[in-house]
């Protein structure tokens, strides 16, 4: 496995691959050094230990796990490689040609694109996982890689193939459970097969109550939610911390303690039409100040009367009478000269009214061009504005979660600093208010309505600009719902018990977009298929899709003799025809007028025996499924491990 990237990702990424499914890591960092000087030194000692801990501590990361290698088991170490650039030589030497996996996962695109090209000319079989922000561009590029693949191996089995790349985005993956954070009851949220899996937690019953169990309980919460100096919240937290996917006996044991169950499956229903997104419409109200319209009235209701004067003095037809009026009050008629006095004295009283009506049409030409020209400027906050959510950030990540608050018609009020920011564009097109300036000033909160807000979101990428718009906001709401988007997980961790300790009834919630992200492409780079990641305090449990054949853990089991404890447990069976099948369970279904009933049956039987054909969602705790799949390549496969996918 090769894990190019220079950020928190791709640290992630390679301590997934190392410690959860046990793979040799190449890490390709950017740097001064030779490349040559790096080969073949390993992450047990000398330079690129080093090398690897210089980087560990750039990107501000907890170190990489190392766990005990049998003799009798393959290599499982880490070797870090720097390079001025991804050329041809570099991913040579980094092994490419030989290698089973890639992720490129750079913060910039266009570097990523250029790695790929490359990858694949040097090795057709490669399985590729490319971040990329770019969604449509994404689309495309992996149909090219694809292609690129089945040129130069036509004889490749198609399952392989439809594995052989694959494009991941960080934010896309992470913005349902951060958007998720600042509405109550949907904190939790996964979608699979046109459905929506929605985890939800559930307090402490208490005396004489009883709480719905829902279809199966996921994890239990930290029996220390009343201490502020408790374990909640650590990976290494043992029997106070939380349970991932506990047995039965453990559920019915832990009374007092919180429970996170799988609580409703829904469809996802057809995707909401843009105009709800936001209208670039005018309306009349805004286009003209009450003040020029009560103008306009009063000049309207002036040549009216003036018509019907002409009509009733003149003796002429009404239409004539109100043609005559708008010329006198345009003063484009003749003057009256032989005309009887009444009808002079109505020339006059129009020709006034023509001088009265001047102003009013000047006033209403500026005000539209000024009512047009900030159309397409950022919106200031209503005054009456409450129960909104205030999103601090507006990046790659920010971009995302604003769309998902939008799709979910969520009132959202962004706080950006710098006015040329990725989600700028997109908070002006949808009619998003904005107040643009430094989060950690005076007043800048306030401007956003944040004593009347219901939820904060931070995810600047400042770890210290969040925490103190964080705790600036509790200073001025005390009980808002916080989530905040943290980078170091012992800090994060601090953070946590430090603001539940000063404020024990308030939401608060951290969320580390690399520890969310880093389980679906190391899945992608094991063939398999991550549909998502839910946070469950300090850790992540894991829901994929795979095929029962290869697994000896899973194939001829029932569904009750498959579940392991704090491991995995099958929570879904796909029961549609093999050939009938979603590719892809994550992507939302196409509403195109041909309804497709949803495959997937979530209240499994426990007898149900698990056959070699059928394809499961499982939940698993990252060790979990990295177990999982090492006892299928133990086993040997039924097909390639891209059919998992």
């Amino acid at each position: 496995m090769i894990v190019c990237g220079d950020d928190a990702l791709a640290h992630r990424l390679a301590a997934e691959l190392h410690g959860v499914y046990r793979a040799r890591v190449t890490v390709v960092i950017p740097g001064g050094g030779s490349l040559a000087e790096s080969t073949g030194q390993r992450l047990a000692g000398g330079p690129a230990a080093t090398l690897f801990g210089r980087f560990t501590a750039a990107v501000g990361r907890v170190p990489l796990p190392r766990q005990p290698v049998a003799d009798d088991e393959p290599d499982a170490s880490v070797r870090v490689v720097e390079a001025h650039a991804l050329d041809d030589g570099v991913l040579t030497e980094a092994g490419v040609e030989h290698a089973t996996a890639l992720a490129l996962v750079h913060d910039d695109d266009e570097t990523n694109i250029h790695a790929a090209l490359r990858a694949r000319r040097l090795n057709p079989r490669l399985r590729l996982v490319i971040r990329l922000y770019n969604r449509k561009l994404g689309q495309h590029l992996e149909e090219l890689l694809d292609q690129a693949a089945r040129v130069a191996d036509p004889g490749m089995d198609p399952a392989e193939l439809d594995a052989a790349a694959t494009v991941l985005s960080d934010a896309d993956t992470v913005a349902p459970a951060l958007a998720a954070t600042a509405v109550a009851g949907t904190s939790k949220v996964v979608q699979a097969d046109g459905l929506l899996l929605r985890a939800a937690e559930r307090t402490p019953p208490g005396r004489d109550e009883t709480t719905d169990p829902g279809l199966c309980t996921l994890a239990l919460l930290s029996s220390t939610t009343s201490d502020p100096g408790g374990s909640e919240g650590s990976d290494s937290s043992g029997d106070e911390g939380p349970r991932l996917l506990p047995g039965d006996a453990e559920v019915a044991a832990a009374t007092g303690r919180g429970t996170v169950v799988l609580d409703a499956v829904s469809a996802t229903g057809p995707p909401m039409p843009p105009r709800r997104l936001g209208s670039r419409r005018v309306p009349l109200a805004s286009l003209f100040s009450r003040r020029l319209r009560w103008s306009v009235a009063g000049m309207v209701i002036a040549v009216l009367a003036l018509t019907l004067a002409s009509w009733r003095l003149t003796g002429s037809g009404l239409v004539h009478a109100a043609y005559l009026t708008v010329l006198d009050v345009l003063a484009i008629d003749e003057p009256a000269l032989d005309e009887p006095t009444a009808r002079k004295i109505l020339q006059l009283l129009s020709g006034l009214t023509g001088l009265l009506l001047l102003p009013v049409l000047v006033a209403a030409a500026f005000e539209a061009l000024g009512t047009f020209r900030t159309a397409s400027a950022l919106r200031r906050p209503p005054r009456g504005l409450s129960g909104h959510v205030v999103l601090l950030g507006l990046g790659k990540v920010g971009t995302r979660v604003l769309a998902r608050l939008r799709e979910m018609d969520i009132p959202v009020v962004c706080v950006e600093e710098d006015p040329g920011a990725r989600g700028i564009p997109l908070a002006r097109r949808l009619g998003v208010p904005t107040v643009t300036g430094d989060v950690t000033q005076e007043g800048v909160l306030e401007a956003a309505k944040i004593q009347r807000a219901h939820a904060l979101l931070a995810l600047t990428s400042s770890d210290t600009t969040n925490l103190e718009a964080t705790l600036y906001a509790r200073s001025v709401k005390p009980r808002v719902r916080v989530g905040l988007r943290l980078y170091d997980d012992q800090f994060a961790t601090a953070v946590y018990r430090t603001l539940r300790a000063a404020r024990p009834q308030a939401m608060t919630r951290s969320r580390s977009v690399s520890t969310l992200a880093a389980p679906a492409f190391a899945g992608a780079m094991m063939g398999r298929q991550i549909l998502g990641a839910i946070p469950v305090e300090r850790r992540v449990l894991v829901f994929a899709a795979l095929h029962v054949a290869g697994h000896p853990q899973l194939e001829g089991r029932t569904v009750a003799e498959a579940f392991t404890p704090g491991a995995w447990r099958v929570i879904a069976l796909d029961a549609a025809e093999p050939a009938d099948r979603q590719r892809d369970l994550a992507a939302a279904p196409r509403h195109d007028g041909d309804a497709r009933e949803p495959g997937l049956v979530w209240d499994l039987y426990p007898g149900y025996v698990l056959r070699a054909q059928d394809r499961v969602v499982l939940a698993a705790t990252r060790q979990g499924l990295g177990e999982l799949l090492a006892g299928h390549a133990s086993a040997g496969s039924h097909g390639p491990q891209g059919a998992d996918r």
